[in-house]
């Protein structure tokens, strides 16, 4: 019995430790059992009892007699679509869209049309677009009749009437027909309304997209029913897209049936009439708050809440009040800004002291991130020294350099803004002017922005008259604004590249290497890829060229892959010159070429492969960029590995090497771009063809084009080393750049300074 007593107590204690999870375990089951019989019987009560059924609860959806939601909610409901293909039909490739948000359905948020007229289109239409075009993301103005020159900036529709009723017939059959599936909402105004741009794309975020929308000021009909109202239309208007589409099979029964002198009660009476929609002032807690002005009104001196408040002002009788109005109501939406940031700052320092850090943690300036802080020396933020006149780190390298440009007028800027910040602070006790910047210093903190700090020499004078001289040091900052993201035109990587490639006697030693990686990488995966070799002879070897030909082995490799490729053809065009200009050169390729075409100016070290080209062709957009990769270029591997094993050639990494910056010879871009930076650099230079030997391609669209010109590393550019030729009769500036080219490419200065190292023990012994 003690043995047994024994047992049991040390199964007891092995099993004390897992005795409140077996519970927990028992009781969640014995809940769950008894839940489900409840809910079981529950059920059958349900189904079991007589009458009617019960109501939906208030608020709920209403439901078919499937128990489904009724046919207003199906957009709140995810369907899932089975995918069926029928085997009988051929199979079809599917086409997908252009943009993801078009095949998820997405919509722009809102479209602006502003109706105008001839004789205003010069005047308060151009006054509009100064003022607030920029500030929407897409704005039409629609007109009867054109003037013979539109405005620049503009994108006008003319309708070829001028009869308001018919303008405003075609404007709504051409919204329908060219947005009505793209935009959520449409603002209607004229061009003597002067509307705020902000507020009205905050007004239709706080708005459902579900509801049919007509909003705006609220106006009687003249002799008509007493709650129908529509929207007057110098203040604006507000349409959704719902209602635009349930509107459009109607606008002709209106056009032929409703008579009205205004066009906006002639679209207020057919939205009433066909859709029984009434105009509102105030929707989903959102009013739309309008100011009508008087004669001779003073913007300047408005103060009312009504004036500060609205959304849209009217009538706007002449390009200058338009001016006006946009300042006041820029100054007043400033002043918002500021107030804003205030409270967001006090209520910094409220909530920063209630946290562990206490005060200490307040960061200056209040609400922007704090300074950067370098984990090693090699993350230190070095600081840039200046003065009013000259710059002290330059952007060649050069030790110092001359203040100019958007540095200088970057420097005249802080130090204007930091004056006028001490004057703020101990006016009127104290009046400070600048006499002179004894120190100053600048750097660009990533995480904050760019920060300052001035030693000024100061005359602070007193409300007495008495003055004094003293040296001060302040601290600034100019935050990082807030980030945006650039429109840019779409473009594709289906786009043909069109391979240059210049060959002069000294690099036929490459030619062959180039030819076998542009088969491989592009002819054998069938990328969208033509090649054009360019032979520059020189006069000498021109006049021998029936006798010896310096390029036929490269005439007979590119035979031989025409023969391997019979799809493919590799033209080449013999030049003759002592001076292989770029800019000269590509002249005679541009002309060959339709003026579509995307050219890739290529080097004969170039090593082609489907990731760059792919790249060349989304970097490169007509009419808008030009790309000019920078490679990157091997070191010497007699320097770098010193009798070692080199490193693998088909590793992922980049090899032991650096990006040439020097270097400008390839480049991307279209031939029409080409083509009009140079008839610009024609008319410049007036025939005077020696400046184009001292010109590449990347300085006539550096000079002569209107273009984005980017400029980037390209790890997918790799050129094996080599000492390359620099011809003596190139201008001094691309002479020197080809040497440095060479000079920086021989190795790092690690690499050379442990071949100077072997030499000089190598000597002493």
């Amino acid at each position: 019995a003690v043995a047994a007593a024994m047992r049991l107590g040390a199964f007891l204690s092995v099993l004390r430790p897992a005795l409140p999870l077996l519970l927990g375990l028992s009781l969640g089951c014995s809940l769950s059992l008894l839940r489900a019989s409840w809910s079981h019987s529950a059920a059958e009560e349900r189904c079991l009892a007589p009458g009617p059924p019960a109501p939906p609860a208030r608020g709920a959806p209403p439901e078919t007699a499937e128990g489904r939601p009724g046919p207003g909610h199906e957009d709140f409901r995810p369907r899932i679509v089975p995918y069926y293909r029928d085997p009988n039909k051929p199979y079809k490739k599917v086409l997908r869209t252009r943009y993801i948000q078009t095949e998820l359905g997405f919509h722009e948020r809102l479209f602006v049309a502003v109706l105008t007229s001839k004789a205003t289109l010069n005047t308060l239409a151009v006054a509009v677009n100064k003022t607030v075009a920029h500030h929407f993301p897409r704005l039409l103005y629609f007109t009867g009749l054109r003037s013979a020159k539109v405005p620049h900036g503009m994108v006008l529709v003319a309708h070829g009437d001028e009869r308001p009723i018919w303008l405003m017939y075609e404007t709504m059959n051409y919204i329908h027909q060219h947005f009505g599936s793209d935009y959520d909402w449409f603002f209607i105004m004229q061009d003597d309304t002067y509307a705020q741009a902000e507020q009205v794309k905050a007004l239709v975020t706080h708005l459902s997209i579900n509801q049919d929308v007509y909003l705006g000021r609220a106006e009687e009909f003249i002799g008509g029913d007493e709650q129908a109202r529509y929207c007057h239309g110098g203040f604006g208007y507000l349409l959704s897209r719902s209602l635009l589409l349930k509107l459009h099979p109607h606008l002709d029964s209106c056009r032929n049936e409703i008579l009205s002198v205004r066009p906006d009660e002639w679209l207020g009476r057919c939205i009433i009439d066909f859709l029984g929609i009434t105009c509102v002032s105030q929707l989903q807690g959102q009013h739309y708050h309008t100011y009508e002005l008087a004669k001779n009104t003073e913007p300047e001196k408005e103060e009312e809440e009504e004036f500060q408040a609205a959304l849209a002002v009217h009538p706007v009788s002449d390009m200058t009040l338009m001016y006006r109005l946009h300042k006041q109501f820029s100054r007043i939406q400033l002043d918002r800004v500021y107030q804003e940031i205030q409270d967001l700052q006090m209520q910094i320092r409220n909530l920063t002291a209630l946290t562990p850090a206490g005060e200490a943690g307040v960061t200056w300036p209040v609400g922007i991130n704090a300074p950067f802080l370098p984990k090693s020396r090699f993350e230190v933020i070095s600081w840039d020294y200046f003065t009013e006149q000259h710059l002290f780190s330059c952007p060649d390298g050069s030790p110092k350099c001359e203040l100019s440009g958007a540095s200088k007028a970057d420097v005249s800027e802080i130090i204007e803004s930091a004056v006028e910040q001490l004057n703020r602070r101990y006016q009127p006790v104290l009046r400070f002017s600048k006499r002179q910047l004894l120190n100053g210093y600048r750097r660009f903190d990533p995480t904050r922005g760019m920060e300052y700090t001035l030693d000024l020499l100061l005359e602070a004078a007193t409300q007495k008259g008495h003055s004094h001289v003293l040296a001060k040091r302040v601290s600034l900052v100019r935050p990082l604004s807030k980030v945006e993201i650039i429109p840019m035109p779409y473009v594709t990587e289906a786009t043909r590249v069109q391979l240059v490639l210049p060959l002069t006697v000294q690099d036929l030693d490459f030619v062959a290497n180039f030819l076998d990686m542009f088969a491989m990488n592009t002819l054998d995966t069938h990328d969208n890829a033509l090649l054009t070799l360019l032979f520059i002879y020189h006069p000498y070897d021109a006049q021998r060229v029936g006798q010896v030909d310096v390029f036929a082995g490269v005439k007979a490799m590119v035979g031989e892959l025409e023969k391997r490729y019979a799809e493919v053809k590799i033209p080449w065009i013999s030049v003759k010159t002592e001076v292989p200009s770029q800019v000269k050169l590509m002249d005679i390729v541009s002309k060959k070429h339709p003026v579509d075409t995307l050219f890739f100016l290529a080097s004969v070290w170039t090593e082609i492969n489907m990731e760059f080209l792919n790249r060349c062709r989304m970097n490169t957009i007509s009419n808008w960029q030009v790309f000019f990769p920078v490679h990157f270029q091997e070191f010497n591997p007699a320097l770098v590995y010193r009798g070692e094993q080199t490193a693998s050639s088909n590793t992922d990494f980049l090899r032991d090497g650096h990006f040439d910056r020097h270097s400008f010879a390839e480049a991307c871009f279209y031939n029409s771009d080409y083509m009009t930076a140079r008839t610009k650099l024609a008319a410049d230079i007036l025939d005077r063809d020696e400046v184009l030997e001292s010109m590449e391609v990347f300085d006539v669209f550096l000079h002569y084009s209107g273009l984005h010109l980017f400029r980037a590393v390209e790890p997918g550019l790799v050129q094996k080393y080599t000492l390359r030729s620099c011809n003596p009769r190139l201008n001094e500036e691309l002479y020197h750049r080809c040497v440095l080219s060479n000079l920086e490419g021989l190795a790092s200065r690690s690499h050379l300074a442990m071949a100077l190292f072997e030499q000089e023990q190598a000597n002493s012994t």
